[in-house]
């Protein structure tokens, strides 16, 4: 039998002082889950500003309702979910909105060059890529590629048809393969 680790007790114990709302057990765990949230968050709003707020306002969700979280289930996955949405939630009241194509600029190709090898394109890369697109198109793509929603869950979820979801991975994809000609061929 498996033994939990000590992050597993630490990570309980934190969930227990937060369901007494213990304040030093909400900053903890915050920070301990914060570069995992945040990495979510950056992957649909593309902006670090912008993702460090949803992973704020993610966290207070969480801190504001934590009596609806049950400890049977993981804590990441609900973290995740609550992320996700309120990235979306962000997105869809405008305040997330960057339509317009970030251009990469000579340091960022270089960055991106530096890892560059005969193995093809490395994640680091392709989240720089991703980042470019618009928007929607950016949102749709992570929910189906990344964290494997469905596209009627997309179109539920983006409050849009699920064959306007299809479209827009569609044109993602598209777009990702001419800004993958543009800088690395």
């Amino acid at each position: 039998m498996l033994q939990p680790s000590r992050d597993d007790n630490l990570i309980q114990e934190l969930i227990e002082g937060c369901s007494n709302n213990e304040l030093k057990c909400q900053e903890m765990l915050y920070k301990y889950f914060f570069g995992y949230a945040l990495a979510i968050a950056i992957r649909y709003v593309g902006d670090r500003g912008e993702a460090i707020e949803v992973v704020d306002d993610s966290f207070l969700k969480i801190f504001d309702k934590f009596f609806m979280y049950d400890q049977e289930r993981d804590f990441k996955g609900w973290l995740r979910r609550v992320v996700i949405n309120t990235a979306i939630d962000k997105i869809r009241k405008g305040k997330g909105r960057n339509s317009k194509e970030r251009n990469i600029n000579e340091s960022d190709i270089i960055s991106l060059k530096e890892n560059d090898a005969d193995t093809g394109l490395y994640l680091t890369e392709l989240h720089e890529l991703v980042k470019q697109l618009p928007s929607l198109h950016r949102v749709v793509f992570n929910m189906y590629e990344v964290e494997g929603f469905s596209h009627k869950e997309i179109g539920e979820k983006l409050k849009i048809p699920e064959s306007s979801s299809r479209t827009y991975l569609t044109r993602a994809k598209k777009e990702l393969r001419k800004l993958y000609k543009r800088y690395f061929q």
